[in-house]
């Protein structure tokens, strides 16, 4: 039989950080290891992930690539990681892994780029993510899809947006400077719809997280949340204003 042909030397990659990704997608090379790509993609709206930043980390190994998929780690705003290859209790890295192959989900064909990666894990933070969950095309108990939506969009707020612009504006994440600029801008720019989703929700608040996969979950703090989304605003708000008065 014949020997195996050794895979190429990876490309350049389909689009850079200077091109023009798809909307909602924004990537930065790392400046200290070409084999890593920081990517940043902006949760649609119109979906419980609604404004959210979710920061992944891709490792591109040059003897594997295109060959085997890239390896995908979401960060949580840079505190803590988890691998995507396993399924987790992160609503998100479900979506993701399900890309990769863990679960379910379209197998990885060395056609495909980062470009197509990136699009694909987008494209599954969608209206009704319950239906994405491996065997749960119909509603186990009614009301649970809409259940599972509040508590994604809440999550989505807390941890997606309040702790990702926190990291980025203390400093405390791998995210690169780039990655935060547009977490930052983006903030501002999606504001007003941050506060409208909480201030709807309101009347949540105090009540348990009812997870229709049994994941433990805790309270809806909407109140808390809106507290905390005044106060970036504010900080950031500050910040622009220092940053003005010195160039002045």
């Amino acid at each position: 039989s014949s020997s195996p042909v050794p895979p190429e030397e990876p490309k350049e990659m389909s689009w850079t950080p200077t091109q023009n990704p798809p909307p909602g997608v924004f990537i930065a090379p790392d400046e200290r290891n070409i084999t890593k790509i920081h990517a940043l993609v902006t949760g649609p709206f119109d979906t419980p992930y609604e404004g959210g930043f979710f920061y992944f980390l891709l490792n591109v190994a040059p003897r594997t690539t295109p060959i085997q998929p890239p390896r995908v780690a979401l960060h949580d705003h840079g505190l803590r990681e988890r691998a995507l290859r396993t399924p987790t209790s992160t609503a998100t890295a479900r979506r993701a892994s399900a890309y990769v192959g863990t679960w379910t989900g379209p197998a990885w064909s060395p056609a495909q780029s980062l470009a197509s990666v990136l699009i694909s894990i987008q494209s599954l933070l969608n209206e009704n993510p319950y239906y994405n969950e491996p065997g749960y095309d119909q509603e186990r108990n009614p009301g649970d899809s809409s259940r599972y939506n509040d508590i994604i969009q809440h999550e989505t707020i807390r941890v997606a947006v309040c702790s990702m612009v926190e990291a980025c504006l203390s400093g405390n994440t791998d995210c690169p400077p780039p990655l935060r600029d547009v977490v930052e801008k983006s903030f501002q720019e999606f504001y007003d719809a941050y506060e409208a989703i909480v201030k709807k929700k309101m009347h949540l608040s105090g009540t348990q997280m009812a997870d229709p996969f049994g994941e433990p979950r805790g309270i809806f703090q909407y109140s808390t949340l809106l507290t905390r989304l005044q106060s970036l605003r504010e900080r950031i708000s500050q910040k622009h204003q220092a940053a003005a008065a010195e160039h002045s």
